[in-house]
Order: structure tokens, then C-alpha cells, then sequence
């Protein structure tokens, strides 16, 4: 796997190793799309336990499914950030680790061996469930080539998956904020990334916050540790993430809406509770669940819903988000200047005020001249 200068990691095949087997070509799930779908049942949830639930990005359901899991000997897959911040896939086997797989990521995670561990476990007689977006998991369908009476596949609703570049660099520019804050060089300093809360809930579940926990430490200084945490809407990255900037180039013509994952479950959040249940809607999360295979059981169900009541509200499950103009712009200026910069620029407003700057630097200089005669 390579990345592009976007960012984005693609399969390279060496030719020399190459047997023309064309068993890539057999598994891919863009050259071999499954058909559309429509729900078995529908339901909205939400995980009693509250603390945990103010911990999830919507209604914590995930948790449920995993705690589940994990009591009946099984293995729970899931992205989880590491101590640079980057999002990953992995497995955990007890209760402790699943908390790092809890909450939205709004980076594309590396999937790693995660395949074929999965495999490894199914092939083992162990419980696996394994979460993933909807492109992630019809890749783990195709390479295993079988069902598993043992397995449980559940996505999300998403819209799509950003640069792990730009994530990276928005990182490395907090910290260089940091530093000079400080007064401290880097060289100085062990630098790691605590917890990230992509959906960080202390404004509410709809009015979310991007949190992201910091630790610096020096052997000529006391361990500094401070948090990052900026509302959604003014936090640069989630703004771009919202407006499209950088997603990768596939996910706006997705192979994979329309549940055709072949998923057993799919997660979302149930935005529109507040127009269709606002007896339900505490702000504190609720998830929209729904079942593709029969047999599944389901705990902390509110109540079972029509999927298209609340099919308004996710758009993201019928159709791709449009490419915008800026897109190619904000990578061209995040190559050149990074990404604080550009994400300020190509914001919505951004050009606009960046044009107006411009218009009043020219009067200001033109006066200027005008003034010095």
C-alpha cells in the first residue's frame, strides 16, 4: 500500500511476484457490486448504561453489541486511534479495550492484518464481530469467501473517509501551537496523543465537539498534559470534514450505499429524533439500528421504526456527497502552505474573505500612495 500525495493509501502489485491468477480482480468489491437492499427491521436504541452512552457518538449501541460479544469468549474488531493519534483497526478481548474502539473516527483507518485475523479466529471457533465502514466490511466478505455462523458484521451510515495526511498534519500543527505556547522546542519534548473524541459531547449529541487530549513531557521539566476541545463548528478540520475537502475521491461515488455491504447490521445516528420522537430526545445520543439478517437480537431498543421515516435525515445511505470545486485547491494549497492555512482559506467564507482582504489591501495601499502626495 502507497500513499498518493493526497494522503490516500492504494494497492501497488508488484509485477515480478504476479502470477495472473485474477483473484484480486475476482474479490474486489467495486468490480463485483452486490445488489441494493432494503431493511428487515428497523429500531431505535439506545445503551442504558448513561455514562457509556455519553462516551459513543450516538446512542452507544455498539458497546452493547461488544460487551456481548466479549462474554461469550468472542473478539471485537474495531478503529481505534494510536498514541500518534493515527486511526487503526484492531481487536480487543476484554471489556477495557473496547472502549478505545468506542465513538466516530473521521479519519480512514488502516486495516492492517485485521483480515486475516478475523480469519484466524473464525476458522477457531471464536465469536467475532467486527465494525467497519460499509466499503471495510464488503472487503472482509469477499476475502473470506464463506459465511461464519460465528461472525457479526456491522457498519455505519458514512458519508466518507478523509485523508489521514490532512489529520495528520492537523495534529502536528496543534502541537506546534503548543509548543511555541510553551516556549518549548521540539526536540525537547516527548510528545504522545492521549484520547480523541471525534464526537465529544460536552455541548450536547447534536452540537458535538472535537476533543483531542495531549501529553507533553521533558526530562528538564514537569509532564504537561492539556486538552484540545473545540466546538464543531469552529473546530477547522471538523468544518472541512462537514464541507467535503478532503474526502478520498471514491467515496463520492460509493460502490457500497443503498446497504449493500451485505452487513448483518448497520449503526447510524437517529438524526430527525427531535422532528419525528422528541419525546425521545434527551441530547444525549440515540442510535438508528438496522437488521439485515435475521436472528439478531437487539438490546436497548426504544422502539421499532419505519426505515423511511427517518431516511430524510440520512441522506449519506442513498446517496454520495458531490465533489466540491475547492477540493482541488485546498490540496494544492495544503501541499504548499499546510493545512491550518488552507482550511482557513477554503472553509465556506474562507475564499470570500480571503478575496475581500485582498480588495482592502489594494484600497489601503492605493491610499497610501494617494496620501504620501
Amino acid at each position: 500500500m502507497r500513499e498518493d500525495e493526497e494522503g490516500f493509501s492504494y494497492p501497488v502489485v508488484d509485477a515480478s511476484d504476479c502470477i495472473a491468477c485474477g483473484l484480486c480482480e475476482k474479490v474486489c468489491p467495486v468490480l463485483n457490486r452486490n445488489a441494493e437492499r432494503v431493511p428487515i427491521r428497523s429500531y431505535l436504541a439506545r445503551n442504558p448504561d448513561e455514562p457509556i452512552r455519553l462516551q459513543s457518538s450516538s446512542g452507544g449501541l455498539f458497546s452493547l453489541l461488544a460487551e456481548s460479544t466479549i462474554e461469550a469468549g468472542g473478539v471485537v474488531f474495531g478503529a481505534r486511534c494510536d498514541d500518534r493519534g493515527e486511526v487503526i483497526h484492531d481487536f480487543t478481548e476484554t471489556n477495557e479495550g473496547v472502549s478505545a474502539f468506542r465513538g466516530s473516527k473521521y479519519v480512514q483507518s488502516r486495516i492492517g492484518d485485521s483480515f486475516e485475523n478475523a480469519e484466524r479466529f473464525l476458522k477457531a471457533g471464536r465469536k467475532v464481530l467486527f465494525t467497519g465502514t460499509p466499503c471495510q466490511i464488503a472487503g472482509l466478505k469477499n476475502y473470506l469467501q464463506r459465511e461464519y455462523d460465528n461472525l457479526l458484521t456491522v457498519d455505519f451510515v458514512c458519508h466518507g473517509v478523509p485523508s489521514p495526511a490532512v489529520w495528520r498534519a492537523y495534529l502536528k500543527e496543534l502541537r506546534s501551537c503548543r509548543l511555541k505556547r510553551e516556549k518549548r522546542r521540539a526536540e525537547e519534548l516527548d510528545f504522545a496523543i492521549g484520547n480523541v473524541s471525534f464526537r465529544d459531547k460536552n455541548q450536547g449529541w447534536k452540537n458535538y465537539s472535537l476533543r483531542i487530549s495531549f501529553s507533553l513531557r521533558s526530562s528538564t521539566a514537569e509532564p504537561c498534559e492539556f486538552s484540545y476541545v473545540v466546538n464543531r463548528r469552529k473546530d477547522p478540520y471538523l468544518r472541512g470534514f462537514g464541507e467535503n475537502l478532503f474526502l478520498r475521491p471514491s467515496c463520492h461515488h460509493c460502490p457500497v450505499r443503498n446497504f449493500s455491504s451485505r452487513s448483518d447490521m448497520t449503526i447510524a445516528d437517529a438524526w430527525g429524533l427531535s422532528t419525528m420522537y422528541p419525546q425521545l430526545d434527551d441530547d444525549k445520543g440515540c442510535s438508528l439500528v438496522f437488521i439485515h439478517s435475521s436472528g439478531i437480537r437487539v438490546e436497548g431498543v426504544d422502539r421499532e421504526v419505519d426505515y423511511k421515516t427517518l431516511l430524510p435525515f440520512n441522506p449519506s445511505i442513498e446517496r454520495d456527497d458531490p465533489m466540491p470545486d475547492r477540493r482541488e485547491r485546498f490540496f494544492r494549497d495544503f501541499r504548499r502552505m499546510g493545512v491550518m492555512k488552507s482550511l482557513k482559506r477554503h472553509t465556506r467564507g474562507g475564499e470570500l474573505r480571503d478575496k475581500m482582504m485582498l480588495l482592502f489591501g489594494k484600497l489601503a495601499w492605493k491610499m497610501k500612495r494617494v496620501l504620501k502626495k
